[in-house]
């Protein structure tokens, strides 16, 4: 599909929700993490990760559609009135995102991805929860932060600041809590980002080009849903 038959970029945020968002965002990344490893060593780790998982989320979705809610209103519309480019959007995007992660695992790194070990424990403890929660609630919450807000903000200066910051924000934000796993501060979990930029590439792609946010949420639930597959069979 030519480029030139794409819908010309409008910001699709009001003011008002870019600044709550803004809020939003710094909490979510910055304080929202630390809360909930504080909740868990107060229960001296007898609390269950993954319905607590669950409880977190959900909660996050439920600020997410107060803080977003006629962004995402009108995203649902921009998905229905731009179907193809939206199915267009999302296929090449999961393309895209499969071949590049082909690519990128060939890099030999020097850690393991802590998610290789936590996905088959946490979804064999807690099979539905562990689902709902990489399938349904994290693309939810995720996606109108890192693309609607985050991009839709620098896209408004640079399309190619945009893709940047999104690109690669999303994709430290996915590892930096990897330096602490283990009791103790290992940098060279920081270089696991690269594993995550293909998955960053394509969602960024997949809204600038289809549109819509619903697109990318789908896109980033199925591919958390193939890499759980992967991760437990």
């Amino acid at each position: 599909m030519s480029t030139r038959h794409r819908r010309p970029w409008r910001p699709q945020m009001t003011r008002a929700e870019m600044g709550r968002g803004w809020v939003f965002f710094a909490l979510y990344v910055l304080l929202f993490p630390w809360i909930m490893g504080w909740v868990q060593r107060s229960f001296d780790g007898e609390l269950p990760v993954a319905e607590a998982n669950v409880v977190y989320y959900l909660l996050s979705a439920t600020l997410v559609f107060l803080v977003f809610w006629s962004f995402l209103r009108h995203g649902f519309h921009l998905l229905l009135d731009w179907l193809p480019e939206n199915l267009f959007a999302f296929a090449t995007g999961l393309v895209g995102a499969g071949a590049l992660h082909l690519l990128v695992s060939l890099i030999p790194l020097p850690v393991e991805n802590p998610n290789a070990v936590s996905y088959p424990e946490q979804f064999a403890l807690a099979p539905f929860a562990t689902t709902v929660i990489l399938v349904v609630l994290m693309p939810v919450v995720e996606e109108p932060l890192f693309r609607g807000l985050l991009f839709g903000t620098a896209r408004r200066y640079s399309r190619a600041l945009g893709y940047a910051l999104s690109i690669f924000v999303y994709a430290f934000y996915c590892v930096w809590q990897f330096v602490y796993a283990y009791g103790q501060v290992d940098l060279r979990y920081l270089l696991l980002f690269v594993e995550y930029l293909p998955m960053s590439l394509a969602l960024t792609w997949c809204y600038d080009n289809g549109g819509s946010i619903w697109t990318p949420v789908a896109l980033h639930a199925a591919i958390n849903a193939f890499t759980l597959y992967t991760a437990v069979r």
